[in-house]
């Protein structure tokens, strides 16, 4: 029953007999079946027995707060089994917002964060929240090849149908973030490494002609990871840029940022309507002598944080996911420059 999903009412009821109809906080009458992970955040409203606690108006309240953690309404309740959406990791702890909790306490801004209504229940606590966004995983199209466990593919591209899209090639580098006061790679507190050194020059020259709490995200191709690179036109590739609204700026406003902070975007295979058996006939090395790691859509149009897994999937070529398998973490190894077109 505790992976099952729920009616509404069903819901309601079930929580608050598992809890002898009383609030695991304090002991006193429940009178909400509250939402650990707030129903916003899953696809199917996230009715499930182990994602409800019984709560007083008070401790609900509370709760709504994020001033009473996930994590601890489970242990109250005797929940051993975290559940969690679909498109959500285990390796991440969340607030009942979906907003990350980092190791040192503080928490990113997550999908349903600039909403009004969240903005006042978070009030006492946005003191908290950092300024920087971890980049979201992206969605494996159906016919990509997989390479983790950990990776999550489309059922379907029916939310593409009708849509102006963007693909681009999908490079072989590391995913990395820069601000006006800041730069890391996908983790937010990502350590230091000399791979990193290069593009960080870079965000030195051009980090005050970035607006306040944008950020431009881009791919570090300083360093060889599998595939090695002999003819790119620079160590650093964008392929979104935010805006302090958590918003994905459109593809042509991203291609006229680029050439204002002079930056090279990845490379385009395709813009146009979603046409389906075309992208999939879109997989080609786009560099001479270079190996393709695959392709990326992306929806033409600007979308929100909260949106992305709707707007951007990737194909990744099996071939590359086969030359995955057995190797070394990068990072470990001694460092392989890539090489320029003008070098």
């Amino acid at each position: 029953m505790s992976n099952k999903l729920l009616s509404r009412d069903q819901f309601r009821n079930n929580v608050f007999l598992r809890d002898n109809y009383k609030c695991v906080v304090c002991g006193e009458p429940a009178k909400d079946a509250h939402h650990i992970l707030e129903r916003r955040l899953w696809d199917d409203e996230g009715y499930y027995l182990d994602n409800g606690v019984s709560l007083c108006s008070k401790c609900h309240i509370k709760s709504e707060q994020t001033l009473i953690s996930c994590s601890k309404l489970r242990e109250l309740a005797n929940i051993t089994r975290v559940i969690i959406p679909e498109y959500m990791y285990q390796d991440c702890e969340v607030d009942k917002w979906g907003n990350i909790i980092l190791s040192n306490g503080l928490r990113l801004k997550g999908e349903l964060f600039f909403d009004e209504s969240v903005q006042k229940i978070l009030a006492p606590v946005l003191d908290q929240f950092c300024i920087y966004v971890k980049y979201p995983r992206t969605y494996h199209l159906p016919w990509s090849g997989l390479v983790t466990k950990d990776d999550r593919k489309l059922e379907n591209t029916d939310h593409f149908n009708g849509k102006e899209v963007v693909v681009t090639v999908k490079m072989d580098g590391e995913n990395t973030s820069a601000y006006s006061d800041y730069i890391h790679a996908r983790s937010v507190d990502s350590r230091n490494h000399p791979s990193r050194n290069w593009v960080k020059n870079l965000h030195s020259q051009i980090q005050f002609d970035i607006p306040k709490d944008w950020r431009i995200c881009g791919e570090n191709l300083f360093a060889k990871h599998t595939i090695e690179y002999s003819n790119l036109e620079d160590y650093f590739l964008v392929f979104s840029i935010w805006n302090e609204r958590n918003i994905c700026l459109s593809w042509n406003e991203t291609i006229v940022w680029c050439d204002l902070l002079g930056l090279y975007n990845v490379p385009v295979l395709y813009t146009g309507t979603w046409d389906e058996d075309l992208i999939k006939s879109l997989y080609k090395p786009i560099y001479e002598d270079d190996r393709c790691e695959g392709y990326v859509v992306r929806l033409a149009d600007s979308f929100s944080y909260r949106d992305f897994r709707h707007s951007v999937a990737k194909y990744v070529n099996t071939q590359f996911s086969e030359d995955l398998k057995g190797r070394h973490n990068w990072s470990r190894e001694q460092i392989v420059q890539n090489k320029l077109t003008y070098k």
